[in-house]
């Protein structure tokens, strides 16, 4: 039996061995409470400081600006909600996107149920932002801009620095959703004037349940927990140290190896673009080239239904995801495909493939194969 070829690592990804190996320690040895007074909690506690200084270093940020979180979408909820109700003195205005994660743009919704308004930008065919627009939509009373660096369905990159620039023209906040870029775009927290940045270790071949919001200093934001003094008094919650050890590993390893995989994964996704507009009625959605995360390939397939060929992939041992989600029998079109005005012909046919460090040219190969045998 042929293995499973996995080519869904936008939803998630493996733990590589380097990383495992890094985190059995604090799983089986080292598992004091990080808050707890004697020795093996100090050596806890210098650990996780270790790895405030590794994320940091890549992004361009500083140790005491990292904050650990479960994950990207308490990161997306601190940062929206945080910032909405430690600043709401200053305004009631947020703006962000169409094509956001839902973390965002569930946040944002239940803000306007509490008296904030909400702008929500539309993009272009390609998913892109217009800057004009942005700018104009900047008001007084706007204390956020929250726009994702990279999209999770599309792989659309964003100017984020342009962005930055524009939000710091204007002393308006800036937030990014950056958990699908980190690693495979450079980013400076710095040079792109970001003031709050949502990050995760499992896009990045780290464990589930660990992630991080950067807080440029001296930004006042609320708390979203409340309990202990955990993160200087900002994130409640006992540590997770094995966690964040191995979410250090996995930016370690991309310091070191990610230059390469990401050049060998962007060369499999245009190996495999080329290869889907091969087949009649395929339309590949969002940008192309530099401005498209490497490993993303999201295909519409003119009246085709996607869940049916979602199945049939999988009973072909491929791994891949729909452009669309199935709600109590339903389906509904992505919030994402809708915001590109993409035709009706083409919704329901939308599968995303996203590559990691594991794919190979023969798994590409395969794949276009089937879909050549199944979309006629």
């Amino acid at each position: 039996m042929r293995n499973k070829i996995y080519m869904d690592h936008a939803a998630t990804t493996y733990i590589k061995e380097e990383v495992m190996n890094a985190m059995i320690p604090y799983l089986t040895k080292y598992y004091a409470n990080p808050s707890s007074v004697y020795n093996m909690a100090n050596n806890l506690r210098i650990a996780i400081d270790e790895a405030k200084e590794e994320i940091a270093d890549f992004i361009g940020g500083e140790p005491e600006e990292i904050f650990f979180t479960s994950g990207g979408t308490e990161g997306d909820n601190w940062a929206i909600k945080g910032i909405a109700y430690g600043n709401g003195n200053k305004g009631k205005h947020i703006i962000t996107s169409s094509i956001e994660h839902p973390a965002i743009l569930n946040s944002c919704k239940y803000l306007r149920e509490k008296g904030f308004e909400i702008t929500f930008l539309p993009v272009d065919n390609y998913g892109k932002i217009d800057l004009k627009k942005l700018e104009e939509n900047i008001r007084k009373d706007t204390i956020l801009v929250s726009i994702m660096t990279a999209n999770n369905e599309i792989g659309t990159i964003q100017d984020i620095k342009s962005i930055g620039e524009i939000c710091k023209a204007h002393k308006v906040l800036f937030h990014t959703d950056a958990v699908q870029a980190l690693g495979q775009i450079p980013i400076n927290v710095k040079e792109m004037n970001i003031d709050l940045m949502t990050i995760t270790a499992h896009k990045i071949y780290g464990p589930k349940g660990i992630g991080a919001l950067y807080i440029k200093k001296g930004i006042k934001i609320d708390n979203l927990l409340h309990g202990g003094s955990q993160e200087r008094g900002k994130r409640a919650g006992t540590e997770n140290p094995a966690a964040i050890v191995g979410f250090k590993k996995a930016v370690s390893l991309l310091k070191e190896k990610g230059q390469e995989e990401n050049e060998r994964i962007e060369n499999l996704r245009d190996k495999f673009i080329n290869g889907l507009l091969e087949i009649e009625g395929t339309k590949i959605n969002g940008s192309l080239g530099k401005e498209r995360l490497k490993g993303n390939i999201n295909v519409s397939f003119k009246n085709v239904d996607g869940e049916l060929l979602l199945m049939l992939l999988d009973s072909e041992g491929i791994c891949a995801s729909a452009g669309s989600a199935c709600s109590a029998g339903a389906i509904d079109a992505s919030h994402v495909l809708l915001a590109l005005g993409l035709d009706k012909e083409f919704l329901r046919g939308t599968i995303r493939f996203t590559l990691g460090a594991k794919n190979t040219e023969e798994e590409i190969d395969f794949v276009l194969e089937k879909l050549k045998e199944i979309v006629k």
